[in-house]
């Protein structure tokens, strides 16, 4: 990875201001290449707490390389400027989409849960627990059409000293699985596959599977509430993937499935089974042996990973109403609290 100087680039628009830094669209003054380029807030850098999450961050980002996961190019230091740099995403969050179109359909729900299990999958390879897995951390790539999961900002680092204070609840209300609202210490990669479970029903329905009018309400129900339904809710989908988002929510993380790559699998039966459509075997991602990746058997359509249209599921369908949703962004809030 490479060390880069402040003076690099051309700092542009400023994207997204959160509490420990800014993100700003950089421009690399030798090659003209956009990227995304993230600065700690000069009044954060005193505190040496911020400054160690700020580098697991980067250590963090410095491990994963798949084409699912926001990429990062490098770091750099200009006296307490700190900041990193990476992929300037051109597209949409699912939390656009969802604000365009309401809901998706299960075939596009699928193949959603799909991309973003392989991204888990590599996380969870290489030691990394997200913990904050929601549609507002979820891209829509506009030239790749691919998802890219991104803010690792609160993620746990199984290979390393946890900084984050033992007994905090962290995550993102609507989507904490009862352990990590529990506070406890020794927590897995089933956590993320909540989290997951969390944002498929919400893919399907339009909305979270546990609404409140505080954090409290939330948190009772995530904690004592049986897993809603997405058929009950009055979606038209396979029984099987209703129950595979029911044990995605399951209270003990020993019910749910053993991994994300277990998930994916289960996704891509249920495509098949209910379509006929076969996929191609399965291939390995780029710097993952571990990781999977099932690509639809369309040969009639550009090698990408999508449905047919003739199953009323398009990734340029995906597109336009992330565009009606909020144009072409940069990559923006994912880093952002």
């Amino acid at each position: 990875m490479s060390n880069f100087q402040l003076d690099d680039f051309d700092l542009a628009e400023v994207l997204g201001v959160g509490t420990v830094g800014s993100i700003y669209r950089a421009v690399n003054k030798k090659t003209g290449e956009a990227y995304a380029l993230k600065l700690l807030l000069p009044m954060m850098a005193q505190d040496k707490v911020v400054v160690a999450r700020f580098e697991r961050e980067m250590y963090i980002l410095q491990r994963l390389d798949h084409p699912n996961i926001i990429r990062y190019f490098g770091r750099g230091r200009d006296g307490d400027k700190l900041f990193y740099v990476m992929d300037l995403v051109q597209g949409a969050t699912l939390k656009d989409v969802l604000g365009a179109s309401g809901s998706l359909s299960w075939p596009e729900a699928v193949e959603c849960g799909r991309q973003i299990c392989s991204a888990l999958q590599h996380a969870h390879n290489h030691g990394v627990i997200h913990r904050d897995l929601k549609p507002g951390n979820i891209f829509l790539s506009e030239e790749s059409s691919q998802l890219k999961l991104g803010d690792f900002g609160i993620a746990r680092d199984m290979r390393a000293t946890d900084v984050t204070d033992v007994g905090l609840t962290v995550g993102t209300y609507a989507y904490m699985a009862p352990e990590l609202i529990r506070g406890e210490r020794f927590i897995s990669g089933s956590v993320d596959l909540y989290a997951l479970g969390c944002v498929m029903y919400e893919l399907l329905t339009g909305h979270t599977p546990y609404v409140g009018d505080n954090f409290a309400q939330i948190f009772d129900q995530h904690l004592q509430s049986a897993p809603p339904s997405v058929r009950e809710a009055g979606v038209d989908c396979p029984p099987e993937f209703d129950e595979l988002i029911a044990r995605l929510l399951a209270k003990d993380p020993a019910e749910r499935p053993l991994n994300a790559r277990a998930v994916q699998g289960e996704l891509t039966d249920i495509y098949e089974h209910h379509t006929g459509v076969s996929q191609e075997s399965v291939t390995q991602q780029p710097g993952d042996r571990a990781a999977e990746s099932v690509r639809p058997d369309l040969s009639q359509l550009p090698r990408r990973m999508r449905f047919g249209d003739s199953l009323e599921t398009s990734w340029p369908r995906l597109l336009a109403l992330a565009a009606a949703a909020a144009g072409v962004i940069g990559a923006a809030a994912y880093f952002m609290k």
